[in-house]
């Protein structure tokens, strides 16, 4: 059952699969790869930000809910519940956000022991924190924050620095302007504990927040709370299930970089280098490129099938070629070498006749010879043609030239239009090729021979029809063989059709033998010469 979904998950997977560029990989890779160690750092800053911020977010928390307390229990204070339509209004509830930023904020020197006060501690705020104080230090107790409780001068009733003021520095000023505030202060107590402390900035600051406490609509006390933010370790050590989620997702992103790496371009590469080896053996057969593999990589795939095909083909060709060759070459050979034993043997005794027969017969297949190795030097240059580049032939011109030459015992009648488009084949490749196709309708006994064409988007069929005997139909498939005749006995060597189709396939045209009832039909196709 495992076995078959994930076979099932393959098959989605290579059905599915974007064809990605072999550049788009590497890039991919190496952006990763680049990217990873800024994005840890980043990550580390704005986490160690945002425990600096939950750190504020708890003292004001805790500042908000004793200030409240002290306004409820200060001496005289009026007690005044909201209504049910005070609570309603849109802006009764109003949060309040933290604002430090690590980033951004000023880092303020440590704060300073109490000044010695020039005025006496307000009677009701030392009334104030008598009731106050079990509350202070039950909080103290459980948040770890500094608590100090100061009068409307100033002056610490409770807490560090009692008797002393801190009414200069800057949140307390704030605070008995009636507006809370927060700052970082260098902590003079740090002492490092831990060797990678230096990569947390905030292990050597505390967050100090002071909070007005009005009374009667007046600023009567001032709570000031500080503690130091949470450690960058001990909350890496606390959120260890979130981070490690985040290294667990990190890891399987690299999975699946590697598997693209491996699938787009590895294993592709090592089965094409297996298939290479076989082909070099005389083995082999070139797979479709995978489904996985990258676009380059798949073109590679096509253009070594491509490739092992020409090779296949060529090693074929050869192999035909060199039998055909030796078999063309042996009978005239023959006839030459019996001839001349003959005449080595009994030529004293011959008659005249006799001897002018033989010495005949040696000039005929000497002559046969001669005419196949021209022909055999047209078909290699035929097949070591290449495309000519900027070749623009008019039709009429080369048809009406070729059929001038041919006509006698042969009717040729061309039909071609005026406004024929111009091909993109050499005038004496084409020539050759109607030359060809003329000289064996003559051949075989055709009287008649017509040529014709038609016009199509991006290229032109120039049709030869003659009224002769035709093609077999056990000689169609091989009617472009090279030493493939009907007429051999007439001396034909059977590689007219082949340097046809190979000079005009040099120039990516190409000769068809097309079906019909009567005559032959051959089809030359050739491109059209795009504007």
């Amino acid at each position: 059952m495992i076995g078959g979904a994930v076979q099932q998950a393959r098959a989605f997977v290579r059905a599915h699969w974007p064809a990605l560029r072999l550049r788009t990989i590497l890039l991919s890779v190496l952006f990763f790869a680049a990217v990873l160690p800024g994005a840890g750092a980043i990550f580390l800053r704005v986490y160690e930000n945002t425990l600096v911020r939950q750190t504020e977010a708890e003292l004001i928390a805790q500042t908000a809910a004793l200030s409240a307390a002290a306004e409820t229990l200060w001496p005289g204070a009026r007690v005044i519940t909201p209504t049910e339509a005070q609570r309603a209004a849109p802006d009764y509830f109003r949060p309040e956000p933290a604002a430090i930023d690590l980033r951004s904020d000023p880092i303020l020197a440590p704060r300073p022991p109490a000044r010695v006060a020039s005025t006496p501690p307000d009677p009701e705020a030392l009334a104030a924190a008598a009731i106050l104080t079990p509350i202070l230090d039950e909080t103290s107790r459980t948040t770890l924050a500094s608590i100090v409780l100061m009068d409307r001068n100033g002056v610490v009733v409770r807490g560090l620095g009692r008797g002393g003021t801190w009414r200069d520095l800057p949140e307390v000023k704030a605070a008995l302007s009636g507006s809370p505030s927060t700052v970082l202060r260098r902590n003079a107590a740090y002492q490092p504990r831990y060797q990678m402390e230096w990569l947390s900035r905030a292990s050597g600051l505390r967050i100090h927040h002071a909070r007005p406490v009005v009374v009667n609509g007046r600023v009567e006390g001032v709570i000031l709370t500080s503690r130091s933010p949470r450690a960058l370790f001990k909350g890496v050590y606390q959120d260890r299930g979130k981070i490690l989620f985040g290294i667990v997702a990190v890891l399987g992103l690299l999975s699946v970089l590697a598997v693209v790496v491996s699938r787009g371009i590895a294993r592709p590469i090592e089965a094409l280098r297996r298939v290479a080896r076989d082909v070099t053996n005389g083995g082999g057969k070139v797979p479709p490129p995978p489904a996985t593999a990258a676009v380059e990589i798949r073109d590679l795939y096509e253009d070594f099938g491509r490739m092992a095909e020409a090779v296949d083909r060529r090693s074929r060709y050869l192999r035909d070629f060199a039998a055909a060759v030796s078999h063309e070459f042996k009978t005239p050979l023959a006839g030459i070498q019996g001839a001349v034993e003959l005449l080595q043997d009994h030529g004293d005794d011959m008659e005249a006749e006799q001897r002018s027969r033989f010495l005949g017969n040696i000039d005929s297949d000497a002559r046969r010879l001669s005419d196949l190795v021209t022909r055999l030097l047209d078909l290699v240059r035929a097949d070591m043609a290449r495309p000519e580049a900027g070749a623009a032939v008019a039709l009429q011109p080369v048809a009406a030239r070729v059929a001038d030459a041919l006509k006698g015992d042969l009717a040729i009648t061309v039909d071609l239009p005026a406004d024929l488009p111009q091909v993109a084949v050499p005038g004496a490749s084409l020539e050759m090729a109607l030359t060809i196709l003329l000289e064996n309708s003559r051949q075989v006994g055709a009287s008649e021979v017509v040529i014709t064409t038609r016009i199509e988007a991006d290229q032109v069929r120039l049709f030869v029809t003659d009224n002769g005997p035709g093609v077999a139909a056990g000689d169609v498939e091989r009617i472009f063989e090279p030493f493939f005749t009907t007429r051999r006995s007439e001396g034909g060597a059977g590689l007219g059709l082949s340097i046809a189709r190979s000079l005009l396939r040099a120039n990516r045209a190409d000769l068809e033998l097309v079906t019909s009832a009567t005559g032959a039909i051959f089809q030359i196709v050739l491109p059209r010469v795009q504007a």
